[in-house]
């Protein structure tokens, strides 16, 4: 499953690029390889038959792509009782590295992999990102950027491009952090900041919404993957919305839609980290359910450490299993408010699916009863709809997995941008 960034993320519609040799080069090179993306391994013959070009087209564009080492041959095919055998070639690119981040309130995430996916390096770090400030927030992400790309490196894969999802509005052509409200982020360059605390290593610095990230992950290769309709919830401290209508990210006019965090549900409620009284995730996000769950540990007490996300949900997890009464009660007024605000997401979009990440997806066996009757009763289509919760199989990694996943379809949607760069190998 692929997608076309160029097409998805950019508000108003993407121009084309002049015709020309160079552009006729750059796109008959991203056929054959987003072809091969999508498939395990394929003849010369396959790729013709399936893009359209002549084969003597392929056969020369197979040749350069090899030398480059971005597809290798992988056997012989063999078509029949008789005739010539095919010699089958898969994506390959294992020296192209695509590093993705994500920082968010209380972690740092990293996904590392080569062009054709396999993971080079992925681990998560506790960190106290809000009560840091930006410039030691900022420093900690290049530190864990950095370290991350010479893993990499010693894996024998440069970094092609990094890519850092941030739980905020971003100025995607910028680079620009508008306002992360949780993390005290106001037009923070991060693009520009990061690229000079990278150096020497020169690599394109790409910074997009989390749950954007999040949305594209799943619609590549989550639960719901290949669902043209669908929203993704991430379930943080804040929460975002991904929203995927009709196979393409939903940008809106300058980029930042899917704040559904900060829809105002409660008129009479708590103050959001927006500054409004009110929003959605004051209900729903994990600084809400903790704070219900088990107060003595809240976010933002003094002197309390922040640990893993995955190490609180776990104790909640721990106490719903033993029937805590408390935990009990929390998670079902949270499950409560997650299917109010996902009713409201229903009315307007009709997705198919609403996917769950985060701790709302580890959480799912207590908040989603609760939720889907919401949903269910709330809805205007009632059954008609369709329109079911399902929990994420990725985790937390969902964004920084995103974020690799854009970083290498950016590649495979202009390849001449590492192609031109890219030593030769040596010929012995």
């Amino acid at each position: 499953m692929t997608y076309e960034p160029n097409l998805l993320r950019t508000p108003g519609g993407a121009t084309s690029p002049a015709a020309g040799p160079a552009a006729l080069r750059r796109a008959n090179l991203s056929l054959v390889l987003r072809e091969l993306r999508d498939h395990d391994s394929l003849s010369r013959a396959d790729i013709a038959d399936a893009t359209g070009l002549h084969r003597a087209t392929v056969s020369n564009l197979m040749a350069e792509l090899l030398e480059r080492r971005l597809v290798r041959e992988v056997g012989v095919e063999h078509v029949g009782a008789i005739g010539r055998p095919r010699r089958a070639v898969a994506l390959h690119g294992a020296h192209v590295g695509a590093l993705g981040l994500e920082i968010n309130v209380d972690y740092i995430a990293v996904h590392g992999t080569d062009l054709s996916g396999r993971v080079l390096v992925e681990r998560r770090v506790a960190f106290d990102a809000m009560g840091s400030g930006t410039d030691r927030a900022v420093r900690r992400l290049g530190l864990v950027a950095k370290e991350a790309a010479e893993a990499m490196e010693r894996a024998r894969a440069v970094p092609a491009g990094v890519a850092v999802a941030v739980p905020g509005l971003v100025d995607v052509t910028r680079g620009v952090v508008t306002l992360a409200p949780n993390l005290y982020w106001h037009d923070l360059p991060l693009a520009d900041e990061l690229t000079s605390m990278l150096r020497p290593l020169d690599v394109p610095v790409r910074v997009d919404n989390d749950a954007n990230l999040s949305a594209l992950a799943e619609f590549t290769s989550g639960v719901a993957a290949g669902t043209p309709d669908l929203v993704y919830l991430t379930g943080e401290v804040g929460v975002g919305g991904g929203i995927i209508s009709g196979g393409r990210l939903l940008c809106g006019a300058d980029g930042y839609s899917g704040e559904v965090g900060h829809l105002r549900v409660d008129p009479n409620g708590d103050q959001c980290g927006c500054g409004r009284v009110g929003c959605w995730e004051t209900k729903v996000g994990l600084a809400a359910l903790v704070r219900a769950a088990m107060p003595e540990q809240a976010y933002g007490l003094p002197g309390m450490p922040v640990p893993d996300p995955d190490e609180r949900v776990a104790d909640i997890a721990r106490g719903l299993s033993s029937g805590d009464r408390r935990m009990t009660q929390a998670v079902a007024q949270v499950g409560q408010w997650l299917g109010l605000g996902g009713s409201i997401l229903a009315n307007l979009f009709n997705p198919r699916v609403i996917v769950i990440g985060g701790y709302f997806a580890s959480l799912a066996q207590w908040l989603l009863p609760h939720a889907q009757d919401q949903l269910n009763r709330l809805v205007v289509a009632g059954s008609g709809a369709q329109c079911r919760f399902v929990a994420s199989t990725l985790g937390f990694g969902a964004a920084s997995r995103g974020a690799a996943s854009m970083v290498v379809d950016q590649i495979i949607n202009d390849p001449t941008s590492i192609l031109d760069s890219l030593p030769r190998p040596a010929v012995h």
